[in-house]
């Protein structure tokens, strides 16, 4: 994730996004300026964050885009990361589609280098599709594999070397 991905997703979604964003983005007074400035809310990813997945409910029933980070941070590589199991949670508890995107270049907008020269960035949109569930109570193992069946969707949009820990050869 770069600073760039909030304002892309926001803009190829065309509707109201809301972003969940870990907590650390609004330590600061201007940090949490910025980015709840940019529609997004905090929540804590070492624990079970009620008061975030009462948010997120929130945005849901407003009829609002809820936009989830599955990776919880940013890509040292720009390669998929291993997935925390939030985004998984959000859809069944409310029941909800997931839509997957799949952003392409922009790791390449670091520093000021990038205003130098022309930079390819790519949004890649996939189908929408549900996870069921037989209750809102899951097993961590069901959540595991509901988690990664959200980043496999997420990988499929994306070109080989960006896939990193779901690359479809690993299937």
């Amino acid at each position: 994730m770069t600073l760039a991905d909030v304002p892309l997703i926001s803009v190829s979604v065309g509707r109201k996004t809301v972003f969940m964003a870990k907590e650390e983005l609004f330590r600061s007074r201007m940090g949490g300026y910025f980015y709840g400035g940019m529609g997004s809310f905090p929540v804590y990813r070492d624990k079970l964050d009620r008061k975030a997945m009462r948010l997120a409910k929130q945005v849901l029933i407003e009829g609002w885009a809820l936009v989830i980070f599955p990776e919880g941070t940013r890509s040292p590589d720009a390669k998929l990361q291993r997935a925390l199991s939030g985004a998984a949670l959000v859809a069944v508890r409310n029941d909800v589609p997931i839509l997957p995107i799949g952003l392409v270049g922009t790791e390449k907008l670091v520093g000021t280098g990038w205003l130098l020269r022309h930079v390819n960035i790519t949004v890649n949109i996939g189908r929408p599709f549900k996870l069921t569930s037989v209750n809102n109570h899951l097993t961590k193992s069901e959540l595991t594999e509901y988690t990664t069946s959200i980043m496999y969707r997420i990988a499929e949009l994306l070109p080989e070397g960006y896939r990193g820990s779901y690359s479809i050869e690993k299937i």
